[in-house]
């Protein structure tokens, strides 16, 4: 795994935004950055990081099914306890999955390492899935890239062949978000586009346009039936809107269902190590009033169960500032110190990306800082030509 200087292309911001990626700036400063590469051997790909990924799927999903008969544990994941028989349902009845990203520490040596599992929200799944990839072409093209210069990326064809899969007849399927938002917003128009690839009759809603009607069903502002909904608005903040009473009886199809509030929470993370300790791609972790957790000693990472994009995410024993944005009421864990590997003062995340139970891509993402936070820049990758 190397990261490589390059040249960007002189028109990349037009092409960016001829493609709908018009959030590739954050506060002024490049989100998308062309300006280098992370390099990755084939067998960094096929012996650690894919393989990574699918392990800990598959970890993740026995997780779930022990959660849903235990209110214990439900409870422990701060899942209210009046939504406790509502997620669990949703597995009983298999409701399937569409995709999952998990953040793995690495540096090319040493086994991937779980920081997180973003499992219900799809940040970064556009750049990801397509925006690098036309990078790819471009540069294979002009010859800035040698001739067979590959990438861990099938995920347009993967998303676009699931929703085939879950909807085989096609259909009519909601899709929502913050229509205010603009990097959501654009995200479900690339969901919608593939919805529509796979033979689907897309429809948007903005979240806050979705009303409930006299029978307790949640319809569009055209009084249209919320039947089969994709939603890019998490679940631990779902459960706990004042419409959440209809969750159980509104009978949606959700996409991501419900039973992913279980994993899309850092509760996880102290769960899976206490079931598979010493798992090569685990960090040690415990929730925070738990004793065990002295083992870490004086330098760890504290985490809210729910937080997003850093915020509130505390390195106990460092300096790093803290990005406050009020995550936390619900508790935190506590992670084994980890910190992404040093390129030159650049620290990158591997997003590892899961299509339905298959690993699908991936995305990096690199800070300044050892923890990634909102300002993060999203940078293309490679597999080398003969690597």
């Amino acid at each position: 795994m190397r990261r490589l200087d390059l040249t960007p292309r002189a028109d990349w911001q037009a092409k960016a935004d001829a493609v709908g990626f018009v959030y590739h700036h954050t506060d002024g400063q490049p989100y998308w950055d062309e300006s280098a590469v992370y390099a990755f051997t084939l067998a960094q790909i096929e012996d650690d990081l894919e393989p990574a990924a699918a392990d800990l799927h598959e970890l993740c999903l026995d997780l779930v099914d022990e959660a849903v008969r235990s209110e214990a544990l439900m409870t422990r994941l701060a899942i209210p306890a009046e939504h406790q028989d509502f997620v669990a349902a949703s597995w009983r009845a298999k409701e399937p999955s569409l995709y999952g990203r998990f953040d793995f520490g690495y540096d090319g040596a040493a086994k991937p390492k779980l920081y997180e599992y973003n499992a219900d929200t799809p940040t970064s799944v556009f750049e990801a899935a397509t925006f690098q990839w036309l990078w790819l072409e471009e540069l294979l093209a002009s010859g800035a890239l040698p001739a067979g210069t590959d990438q861990f990326n099938s995920l347009f064809e993967a998303l676009r062949d699931r929703f085939k899969t879950l909807f085989p007849t096609g259909g009519f399927v909601h899709f929502a978000s913050d229509a205010q938002a603009v990097e959501d917003r654009q995200t479900v128009r690339f969901f919608e586009d593939l919805a529509l690839q796979a033979g689907l009759d897309p429809k948007f809603v903005a979240i806050d346009d979705i009303g409930v009607n006299a029978e307790g069903q949640f319809v569009d502002k055209d009084n249209l039936l919320l039947q089969a909904a994709f939603k890019l608005y998490p679940w631990e903040f779902m459960l706990r809107e004042p419409y959440a009473a209809h969750l159980k009886t509104a009978a949606v199809r959700w996409m991501e269902p419900a039973w992913k509030s279980i994993l899309s929470n850092k509760g996880i993370l102290p769960l899976l190590w206490e079931r598979h300790p010493g798992h090569p791609n685990l960090l040690e972790a415990y929730f925070e009033d738990d004793p065990r957790a002295s083992a870490l000693g004086p330098r760890h990472v504290r985490k809210p169960l729910f937080s997003r994009e850093g915020a509130n995410v505390e390195v106990i024993g460092g300096d790093e500032p803290v990005l406050d944005q009020g995550y936390g009421q619900e508790g935190a864990i506590l992670q084994a110190y980890y910190p992404p590997a040093d390129f030159g003062g650049r620290r990158p995340v591997i997003g590892a990306w899961i299509v339905g139970a298959e690993p699908a891509g991936i995305g990096v993402r690199e800070d300044d800082s050892v923890v990634t936070k909102n300002l993060a820049r999203f940078v293309p990758h490679i597999i080398e030509a003969g690597g």
